[in-house]
């Protein structure tokens, strides 16, 4: 079976392609802005333009840009191919390359959130979160308790508030999707924004 993974929920664009046992074959770029313009061009880069029997793609949170723009290809793709389509949180595959990186310990994920505030999520040694997401502002993702090692993109940001603790900065990869627990596979597409949104609609509670 070949699957395709698209991560383009952070300020980072990757994609890849798996086969069966075989290496990731696959691209990783730090744009910030441009997904749009970056995401289908580096799929149609890949091998067979990354046709595959499945397609994985990140459901947030993150940038709500981002994570439209990579829902919106997967649902586009997988009609056309018709391929198995799943989604997996952003924060846990982050979690996961940690484990892979560092071995398998606990790790807090912190990345970055929306007005100012950070993503903050817990995971134990096996990958699978121990609590729920919270959108934090700095001083109380500072302030709550954390594992020794805290991964993700403001990992050092939060290790530096909180005087201790090891910080691995990483961004989401889909070239090491392999690594999330399958357990996180959802076949529900719906995004995961971490926060409510800033426009309500009139009489809507606050």
């Amino acid at each position: 079976m070949k699957t395709l993974a698209i991560d383009c929920a952070t300020e980072g664009c990757s994609v890849a392609l798996f086969e069966g046992d075989q290496p990731a074959v696959g691209e990783f770029r730090l744009l910030g802005r441009g997904h749009a313009e970056h995401l289908v061009p580096m799929i149609a880069q890949l091998p067979e333009r990354g046709r595959a029997d499945r397609i994985c793609v990140s459901l947030g949170p993150g940038s709500f840009t981002g994570v439209r723009i990579g829902l919106a290809a997967a649902r586009a793709l997988g009609l056309a191919w018709k391929a198995e389509m799943l989604g997996y949180p952003t924060l846990a595959l982050v979690a996961s390359m940690a484990r892979g990186d560092m071995g398998a310990q606990p790790v807090t994920v912190c990345m970055t959130g929306g007005h100012g505030e950070w993503f903050v999520q817990d995971f134990s040694a096996d990958g699978m979160p121990e609590g729920p997401l919270e959108s934090l502002r700095p001083e109380a993702a500072a302030a709550r308790q954390c594992h020794a090692l805290t991964a993700g993109t403001q990992a050092e940001s939060l290790v530096a508030a909180k005087g201790s603790g090891t910080a691995l900065p990483l961004w989401p990869d889909a070239r090491r999707l392999s690594q999330l627990p399958a357990a996180l596979l959802t076949p529900a597409l719906a995004p995961l924004y971490g926060r409510a949104p800033d426009a309500r609609l009139p009489g809507a509670p606050a």
